[in-house]
């Protein structure tokens, strides 16, 4: 059960990595304590919108058990063509120009690139995760991705960005895709 809590923290991680990345390549210097503040309030927050999603999920459970597994893949595949088409698109080039790390900089981008968690976070009310488990997951490996993606941007340019958004958005539609063919039968 590590396996898809773990690939949908990555999944959710992309949009933190992509923007740390540009942060990166904003940056004159990156100190550690930037790049522990990165980790901070990326993960801190993807941490934060899953739960809030769960809980909100939860208290509507009895009313969606009957179609959850419809509302999992619909959540997920549209978190994953939404990545794919900010990807394509290059919509989130205009947050990626300002390389300050003050909580004014900061909060805005992380809550941008948490919304999709909350999504995920709905979805986790009707899997059967370990919920505190897959929360910590999506929190640790966001902070772990963000404060690499930070020196990535800062060293090696723009080139994976991209290429990362793209792959997370296809994993969250093939684990929708997988729980929605597995709650109708197809697949065991």
């Amino acid at each position: 059960m590590i396996i898809q809590p773990l690939l949908i923290a990555i999944s959710v991680s992309m949009d933190a990595f992509a923007v740390a990345i540009g942060k990166g390549l904003a940056a004159t210097r990156i100190r550690p304590l930037d790049a522990l503040k990165t980790a901070l309030w990326f993960g801190g927050f993807q941490a934060l919108f899953p739960l809030l999603g769960y809980v909100g999920a939860t208290a509507f459970n009895e009313y969606l058990a009957a179609f959850d597994h419809w509302i999992i893949f619909a959540l997920l595949t549209l978190i994953g063509g939404n990545m794919i088409r900010e990807a394509v698109r290059g919509e989130e080039a205009s947050l990626l120009r300002n390389a300050q790390f003050g909580w004014r900089r900061m909060m805005p981008l992380a809550i941008a690139c948490s919304i999709d968690a909350f999504a995920v976070g709905v979805s986790l009310a009707f899997l059967k995760f370990n919920v505190p488990f897959s929360i910590a997951i999506i929190g640790i490996v966001t902070a772990v991705f963000a404060a690499i993606g930070l020196y990535i941007g800062r060293i090696a340019g723009i080139r994976w960005q991209k290429p990362a958004q793209i792959a997370g958005g296809i994993v969250l539609i093939l684990i929708g895709t997988h729980i929605l063919l597995e709650h109708l039968g197809f697949i065991g």
